[in-house]
């Protein structure tokens, strides 16, 4: 008997849901080889707007844990991915037609990724911090805090390790996100929301749209209640246009990069989407 091929839809994922567009429509997802690989949502303005919404109700317990908290949740998505590493795998390797040893490879520094992140929640503060020399009787200490909502564009010639790379040092640092995954290779960024769904991350803490960045990305950078927007994979796009929508509403924004390992990890990663404290206290006088 010969069964018939259930194709998935692959539906956004925000506030911890996965909604189908509100307009309804969803592109096709092709293999390398250009055949048939399944369905996804092509996210709408409203659905931006949606994610964002969610994104705000977020911030304020997500960037309220401690940092060791927000540790153990990073490393309990890692862990989630290497049990499903098997299913990840397949999926990159269908999508960009690769091997199956460059599919793992790209799967495992994902997951090492997380971990690299993972360590530094609670570290990153001492080193992006300080105590500042002042006259007077007083201490005077800088300590970084969350910016809040980030909008993010992800690399868009990889379909785990980029995604991953951008959105992890927000999170870190205490931010809720917006992603607009890779439109070419979309799957693994909504399989990973799955992830995220069944680990301990807060519903709208991390809130995923697939479809066009061309489309969506002027709706984030121009929306006033996004803080900062990381344009690492809009380098294809009108980036420059973007930057000055960004400005209007004083949001900080991280050009495009490019190479192998765009959004590579790096301290300054998780400092560029904190905003710098400073306390004064006086000093006990006896």
């Amino acid at each position: 008997m010969t069964r018939l091929a259930v194709p998935k839809t692959y539906k956004l994922y925000i506030n911890g849901a996965f909604p189908r567009s509100e307009s309804g429509r969803t592109f096709e997802v092709r293999r390398a080889d250009g055949g048939f690989l399944a369905n996804a949502a092509k996210a709408s303005r409203k659905d931006a707007r949606d994610a964002i919404v969610a994104a705000r109700g977020a911030v304020a317990s997500w960037s309220g844990a401690t940092a060791y908290n927000r540790g153990q949740v990073l490393y309990r998505i890692a862990e989630l991915l290497e049990g499903r590493r098997a299913q990840f795998i397949a999926e990159i390797e269908e999508a960009e037609g690769v091997s199956r040893v460059a599919a793992a490879a790209q799967v495992d520094e994902s997951i090492d990724r997380w971990v690299w992140y993972a360590g530094w929640a609670d570290k990153f503060a001492q080193v992006a911090g300080n105590a500042n020399p002042v006259a007077g009787p007083y201490f005077n200490i800088s300590v970084p805090e969350p910016t809040g909502v980030v909008a993010i564009i992800a690399p868009q010639d990889s379909s785990l390790l980029g995604f991953v790379s951008a959105v992890a040092p927000a999170l870190v640092a205490g931010n809720s996100v917006v992603v607009v995954a890779s439109e070419r290779y979309p799957l693994s960024a909504i399989s990973l929301a799955e992830v995220l769904a069944t680990s301990d991350v807060p519903k709208g803490v991390v809130n995923v749209l697939t479809g066009a960045p061309s489309e969506i990305a002027p709706w984030l950078a121009s929306h006033a209640d996004v803080n900062a927007i990381d344009l690492v994979g809009a380098g294809d796009l009108d980036w420059i246009s973007l930057e000055i929508e960004a400005a209007d509403t004083l949001k900080r924004v991280l050009r495009p990069e490019s190479g192998s390992d765009a959004a590579a990890p790096a301290l300054g990663r998780i400092s560029a989407f904190t905003e710098t404290k400073t306390v004064w206290h006086t000093k006990s006088l006896r």
